[in-house]
């Protein structure tokens, strides 16, 4: 199995499996023209993929939209990241899925509100993929001049091979973790899904007086 090989050769073996998604190929190559700053596509299209993969699925199947992550902390203007995004529309034309591009300098202006807690501003993408609901999620991938695929990977990638998903509670709530992981394992039964830990037993339990 890719998820006991030592890393150098996962790292080969992830290539080779997202190498099978011919949409997830076409939209790293699309957004390398873009030439967006600190860039991966990241989440779901990612371990999704190797999902299908593992269990003999089509690559691309289950999998709703393909993620563009950029950093410009330059500008946290709206009409910044619109003018991206629509970029993008137009890099991304007649590809048979929907890419979301998405500017993570921003991301503490809007979370509170969609999420209902507070997102202190991230420093990098790397920073933003780090706070995935999932560790399991904390993957990213961009090609780079030469063709060199750059992957970004802070948990390792035995669980993704292995079909485990594992709670990340840095910042994400528990529910947008349990409604996730649920609506994976509908799409993908073979998913082990580890339970959001409890709360230390040492800061809920009461004083002994």
């Amino acid at each position: 199995m890719l998820g006991r090989l030592p890393l150098d050769e996962q790292l080969a073996g992830l290539r080779s499996v997202l190498s099978e998604n011919e949409i997830l190929t076409d939209v790293l190559a699309r957004t390398a023209t873009l030439a967006l700053p600190n860039w991966y596509v990241t989440a779901g299209c990612l371990f999704q993929t190797v999902w299908n993969v593992v269990t003999g699925r089509h690559p691309a199947d289950g999998i709703k939209d393909y993620d563009v992550f950029y950093f410009d902390g330059g500008d946290l203007s709206w009409d910044a990241e619109d003018a991206v995004i629509k970029a993008g529309r137009a890099a991304f034309a007649g590809l048979p899925a929907e890419v979301e591009i998405r500017n993570e300098a921003r991301v503490h202006l809007w979370y509170e509100q969609k999420f209902g807690v507070r997102c202190p501003p991230h420093g990098s993408t790397e920073a933003a993929i780090d706070c995935f609901a999932a560790t399991t999620c904390c993957l990213g991938v961009r090609l780079e001049p030469g063709g060199r695929w750059r992957v970004y990977a802070p948990h390792g990638l035995s669980d993704v091979f292995n079909l485990v998903v594992r709670p990340n509670p840095v910042l994400a709530p528990r529910e947008v973790y349990e409604t996730k992981a649920a609506r994976w394992k509908n799409e993908w039964p073979q998913l082990t899904v580890l339970p959001w830990p409890d709360p230390d037993p040492a800061r809920t339990t009461a004083p002994p007086y």
